[in-house]
């Protein structure tokens, strides 16, 4: 399974959650996407369900000099969440990371700043929350949102995405109520690799879907 773009990817996993909404599996939903690739697709799901869009953020943390490879993430609540296997396979402690998580921080409140202006972050207390992102990998970002939400006391919370690797949707299944992915495909290796097109947002790109979608 391959998609077009992200919002073909959106209307596709829109379809299999509007069929639990249907059920009765998805009361009173909020949707937060991940941005900023998750807005597309979570302005799709939005859309079908009749609920409300935001956004969380979330800032992975890099390896010194290998950026790409997350060790960990942080949510809007600030609080890094690492993955340990990681770090004691790169003989890495949380002191060798602190300029990282500071400059990651700061961009997080940035971000914040930008795409909810002199706004609150919407309450999830009692709701059923879906996380949108346009794919799951390492599983590092997913988890920080996942576990910021969570001591927020949604009803219900829920991780949706197009595709996942199998070893990032097994690591975060114990961290949801249910986890949607369309395609699991043994051979991961990227997100990207599973899209025709996919280019990066931009900030203007997000805060169009978040005017047309919030409530």
């Amino acid at each position: 399974m391959r998609f077009r773009d992200r919002r073909q990817a959106g209307r596709e996993l829109a379809g299999r959650l509007r069929e639990r909404q249907d059920a009765g599996d998805l009361p009173d939903p909020l949707v937060l996407a991940l941005p900023r690739g998750g807005v597309a697709v979570a302005a799709e799901v939005a859309e079908a369900l009749g609920a409300p869009l935001d956004v969380l953020v979330v800032r992975k943390i890099g390896a010194p000099r290998h950026e790409e490879y997350g060790v960990g993430a942080m949510a809007d609540d600030g609080v890094p969440v690492f993955d340990e296997d990681a770090l004691r396979g790169l003989r890495l402690t949380r002191d060798d990371l602190a300029p990282v998580v500071e400059r990651e921080r700061t961009e997080l409140v940035r971000r914040e700043r930008l795409y909810r202006p002199g706004r609150p972050a919407p309450d999830p207390r009692g709701r059923t929350v879906v996380v949108v992102d346009d794919g799951l990998a390492t599983g590092s970002t997913a988890r920080a949102a996942l576990r910021a939400l969570r001591a927020r006391d949604p009803a219900r919370l829920v991780l949706a995405v197009p595709v996942a690797s199998p070893e990032g949707a097994a690591a975060l299944r114990p961290e949801t109520d249910d986890l949607i992915a369309l395609h699991e495909p043994a051979a991961f290796m990227a997100v990207g690799q599973w899209y025709d097109e996919f280019d990066q947002l931009t900030d203007e790109e997000v805060l169009e879907a978040l005017r047309v979608r919030r409530q």
